[in-house]
């Protein structure tokens, strides 16, 4: 399901998991047709007050159908494969947008290199599982190749299917591929793919179809009738097109006073007080906004030797959030937040300066050639070590693959 052209631009939203629901209904007060209806529909729901369980999921459930159904959409008659360019700051990024395989992901032939959060992995397969729908994709990355980037370029000399700016400055254009089958030949020869952005997405496209498959009583072992819940939509960018930023962490709460915990900082880093620049000019550093100043950290070396410890993130973890603070599960301690680094350094200082949180840090971003090796080496990445950007747009192509649904699955089950 895709929207007609001319209704693109009130409809094309930010994904899910860069608003809070309260942002989210800012952004779509005034505009019924915006896809956050869809990717968020608490928006829907009383803002405050008792809803009853699953009542978001139904709402989200109901939404998807209405986009489906409105004369402002259409669906596409057959299998069809889009290319997908961001343009942001002067800089290119330009995908594949089509379906994957859950079953790939289930083996590792997509790769991961962070685990998921179990709540937020709830409620993304309650989505799937009450939408019968993949809503929004994944960003997926594999290594450069040749024939993919000149299958692409021709594609592009094809007059868009969409093409605009959003709020935010960024230009998305949309080419759909006249003949989509090279370029899905193509892929038959790529290694690997690489998670990028949407773990949780993935993750929850897996557990729904395992849910499905065990529903329906069958597997299909004939390509061209595989059930829609087997694919997931993801759009595939070569590495030479990503933009990895900061991921920065916040601390809600300290086991000592402000004062008295960068006392203890300084007696076990090598610690620069009050420093003018926020952000770390360098690998093996971090800032920290606390007791009203923003301070400058060298991380010591690690113990390990492998690739995903080498890394800025897990370096944090192993000498400062595991032996000072006592977080030894990023993905369920309460005691950490995680704040996208397009937000800035200000945000994380508004959070101390709030009362929301006690300690803000500011890290050097992971770089992509570091993500691959981490996920060829079979490691995983602590949660949230990677911010992509520019964000793709939701509702630009939705995954309806409810026909394929078995007859006694509906609404919103239990996982």
């Amino acid at each position: 399901m895709r929207p007609r052209p001319q209704h693109l631009k009130e409809i094309a939203s930010v994904p899910y998991d860069v608003v809070d629901a309260a942002e989210a209904r800012d952004r779509a007060e005034g505009r019924p047709q915006s896809f956050l209806h869809v990717a968020r529909p608490e928006i829907d729901l009383p803002p405050e007050g008792d809803t009853p369980e699953g009542a978001v999921y139904e709402q989200g459930a109901a939404n998807l159908r209405q986009f489906v159904e409105a004369d402002h959409t259409v669906q596409e008659n057959k299998p069809a494969v889009y290319v997908y360019r961001l343009v942001a700051d002067g800089r290119e990024q330009t995908g594949v947008f089509g379906g994957v395989s859950v079953g790939e992901y289930d083996e590792g032939t997509i790769v991961k290199h962070e685990e998921t959060r179990p709540a937020k992995e709830d409620d993304r397969t309650r989505h799937i599982l009450a939408q019968q729908a993949h809503a929004e994709p994944v960003m997926l990355t594999y290594r450069d190749d040749d024939t993919i980037h000149g299958l692409v370029s021709d594609v592009q000399e094809q007059d868009p299917l969409y093409d605009f700016e959003a709020d935010d400055g960024v230009r998305h254009t949309v080419w759909k591929a006249s003949a989509p089958a090279p370029l899905v030949d193509a892929f038959h020869h790529v290694e690997h793919l690489y998670i990028a952005d949407g773990h949780h997405r993935s993750k929850a496209a897996s557990r729904a179809a395992a849910t499905l498959r065990e529903a329906a009583g069958t597997v299909s072992d004939d390509q061209a009738d595989v059930p829609g819940y087997e694919m997931f939509t993801a759009v595939l960018f070569p590495m030479s097109h990503m933009h990895i930023m900061a991921y920065n962490r916040v601390i809600h709460e300290l086991p000592a006073s402000p004062t008295d915990f960068l006392e203890q900082l300084a007696r076990n880093f090598e610690l620069d007080r009050k420093v003018d620049d926020p952000v770390p000019a360098q690998k093996g550093t971090v800032c920290l906004y606390v007791d009203g100043a923003w301070h400058r950290l060298s991380l010591p070396a690690p113990d390990g030797n492998r690739v995903v410890d080498q890394l800025d993130v897990s370096r944090l973890s192993e000498h400062l959030l595991e032996p000072l603070l006592d977080i030894t599960d990023q993905r369920r301690d309460p005691t950490i937040g995680f704040v996208g680094g397009i937000r800035g350094t200000d945000a994380l200082e508004a959070r101390v300066e709030a009362g929301t949180a006690q300690m803000a840090i500011s890290m050097y971003p992971t770089r992509i050639e570091e993500l691959v090796a981490v996920s060829d080496e079979g490691s995983l990445m602590p949660p949230k070590s990677t911010w992509f950007e520019p964000k793709l747009r939701s509702g630009l192509l939705v995954h309806d693959f409810a026909e394929d649904v078995p007859s006694d699955v509906s609404g919103a089950p239990a996982i």
